[in-house]
């Protein structure tokens, strides 16, 4: 069993809050797993709870198909409480329930009844809920796995550092033994669950949607905007879309937690710069999916990695910009220095460069140089892909490797 320790925290906290504690994902992360077997067993081993004061429907079940219905499900809750204990109700793809939002709003004025839904397909995405249940639910967003709760499946880092940034943090990825049947089934997850998801709750059945995804699985970790994209999509198919649409269908991608968006951020300046922006996959096996396995860029592929662990590890993540002043043919020039990442956790802010490997000074002095003209105090880290041992030159400046970085939560703290 894989222990997901962060988030059985996450709900342990948020027990007996007053709210529908309600657990999202993109589908096939675990959300089920976490909510019916790691938080019922804690509740059962380390609470001592009674099984019979834990209410689990799942209305994907033929066995639960009358629960469909509102009025039903009400009446099947309500005729399971029969005594003043704390009882906990479980349900998962509470989207499936044809009026789920005012179920769980019933459900709210039982005193000893404590709920936790799972809902991820397309009746229920991100917006969705931040819509429906503003002010009554608590989201719990959980991601695929990190990679050092898919080494715990592994003996030896590369190995399983290989299969990860081919194959990517789903679950039931590790259930999968040959590569032809990882790579059917990430291919088949994709064009089956999120795309048909995303057609069917937005009503789009546009080839142009498909084709854009790609193109955005093509360049992950580099600056885009509406506008760009719209060029490289008429470049690359001959046809002609507008940013707007663009826009809209990056919307339908983040909305299905599919992708993610980093804003840039003028270091100097100290505010958000509109465009251009970044995006990363919330998983890089369905990203390599999407690109039939034929863009294996260790580079970005560690890049995309490291933001995704930021992002579990709770850090508001942005990617830089430092503007300097140049000298060039005796006149000075303004140019603008990338830094990969700058994450935020309370007052807490650390400057972060990915850099596959730091093979000579010429690499090293491109690596460092925005983090040099970064003129304050906050900690500036460069993530290398050697297992190296962490140093610090002379500028502050540390340097560790990506096995420190994905298997030591507490590096960062250096």
């Amino acid at each position: 069993m894989i222990k997901r320790d962060r988030y059985l925290d996450l709900l342990k906290n948020k027990m007996h809050n007053g709210l529908i504690k309600i657990i999202t994902g993109i589908r096939r992360c675990g959300k089920s797993y976490l909510l019916n077997i790691i938080f019922k067993n804690y509740l059962v081993d380390e609470l001592h709870v009674d099984l019979d004061h834990i209410i689990m429907i799942q209305l994907d079940r033929k066995s639960f198909e009358s629960l469909k219905d509102g009025n039903n499900l009400v009446k099947y809750v309500n005729e399971k409480i029969v005594d003043d204990k704390q009882y906990y109700l479980f349900i998962d793809e509470i989207q499936e329930c044809d009026d789920f939002v005012a179920c769980l709003n019933d459900f709210l004025y039982i005193n000893n009844l404590d709920t936790y839904v799972t809902g991820s397909n397309s009746k229920m995405l991100s917006k969705d809920i931040i819509t429906e249940f503003r002010g009554r639910g608590d989201e719990i967003h959980l991601n695929p796995l990190s990679f050092k709760e898919f080494f715990s499946q592994y003996d030896d880092f590369d190995e399983a550092y290989r299969e990860y940034y081919t194959y990517g943090g789903i679950p039931l990825i590790l259930d999968v033994k040959t590569d032809e049947e990882k790579i059917e089934f990430l291919k088949k997850l994709f064009l089956e669950t999120y795309i048909k998801d995303i057609k069917e709750k937005n009503k789009v059945n546009d080839i142009v949607l498909d084709e854009l995804l790609d193109i955005v699985a093509s360049c992950i970790g580099s600056p885009c905007n509406p506008r760009k994209l719209t060029d490289a999509f008429t470049s690359r198919t001959k046809k002609t879309i507008s940013p707007n649409t663009i826009k809209t269908y990056l919307e339908y991608f983040e909305d299905a937690f599919i992708i993610k968006k980093a804003l840039r951020y003028d270091i100097k300046g100290k505010n958000y710069i509109n465009t251009p922006y970044k995006y990363y996959f919330t998983d890089v096996g369905l990203r390599n999916a999407r690109l039939n396995f034929k863009q294996i860029e260790v580079t970005h592929l560690m890049e995309n990695i490291i933001y995704n662990e930021l992002v579990i590890r709770g850090y508001n993540v942005d990617v830089g910009v430092v503007e300097i002043n140049e000298k060039e043919n005796n006149k000075y020039v303004k140019k603008q220095l990338e830094c990969d990442f700058i994450i935020n956790k309370g007052n807490n802010r650390i400057y972060i460069q990915s850099a596959y490997s730091i093979e000579n000074l010429e690499k090293e002095y491109k690596e460092k140089r925005s983090l040099k003209n970064i003129d304050d105090s906050f900690k500036k880290i460069i993530v290398v892909r050697e297992n190296i041992k962490p140093s610090r030159d002379e500028n502050g400046i540390f340097t560790i490797g990506l096995k420190d970085f994905l298997l030591d939560e507490n590096i960062l703290n250096l």
